[in-house]
């Protein structure tokens, strides 16, 4: 059984693995941004158009937590969402700028993209908070258990983090898709949280086996004696 070290191992950030998971990071986010300005039902079920995508981040950001440590984590969301501001941007200015005599899609155009500032507000709040916590849980777990305990780290970590992401979210993302019933935000909110929790429990397999691949690698990931 190998100790456990108040510092963890870590892998540098100067590999292209890590500018790769990076940027599918950000791509992730990005686009399931865009697609939480839709409203989605299936029967009773509510959630959004960016459903399917949102868990990925997360467990790119397990990830990132798990080879690379905290710092990395930290640098990783924050570059993340400071692209997320930079797409919103440039959506204001596409909306904003004249449509030529034949162009017939700028009420569809700006219904569409016209509302993400406040998605990516909701992410900004969420996600940050959300992925902070879910790192730091799980970059703890493993200074106390080393490479011990994966399984239980990525799940620890995941259900607070999720949470904080999903209330924060819901909170803000609900007036932007027209949910405005106590009954309706409270089946947004745990519907999100059950669903995303499910989706990273149920890719647990890939993520260790993704983490475990990083870690074979990268050169500089190397977990003490």
């Amino acid at each position: 059984m190998a100790p456990h070290s108040a510092v963890p191992a870590a892998a540098k950030t100067g590999s292209p693995y890590f500018s790769t998971v990076l940027a599918l990071m950000a791509i992730v986010v990005v686009l399931s941004n865009i697609g939480a300005t839709k409203g989605v039902e299936f029967g009773p079920i509510v959630t959004d158009g960016g459903f399917f995508l949102f868990p990925l981040a997360y467990i790119l950001g397990d990830v990132v937590s798990e080879v690379y440590g905290f710092k990395a984590a930290r640098r990783a969301i924050i570059t993340t969402f400071a692209l997320s501001v930079f797409t919103t941007l440039c959506f204001w200015v596409i909306i904003a700028l004249p449509g030529a005599s034949w162009y017939e899609g700028q009420d569809a155009l700006a219904a569409t993209l016209g509302p993400v500032w406040q998605i990516v507000a909701a992410s900004l709040l969420g996600f940050a908070v959300g992925q902070l916590l879910n790192s730091y849980v799980l970059v703890r777990m493993k200074a106390r258990f080393g490479e011990r305990a994966l399984i239980g780290r990525l799940l620890g970590s995941t259900g607070v983090g999720e949470f904080a992401d999903t209330l924060i979210f819901c909170s803000i993302a609900a007036g932007v898709i027209g949910i405005t019933d106590a009954g309706t935000f409270i089946n947004y909110v745990v519907v999100g949280f059950l669903y995303k929790t499910a989706v990273e429990v149920l890719f647990v397999p890939v993520t260790t086996a993704v983490i475990a691949w990083f870690k074979r690698r990268e050169p500089t990931y190397a977990v003490a004696d």
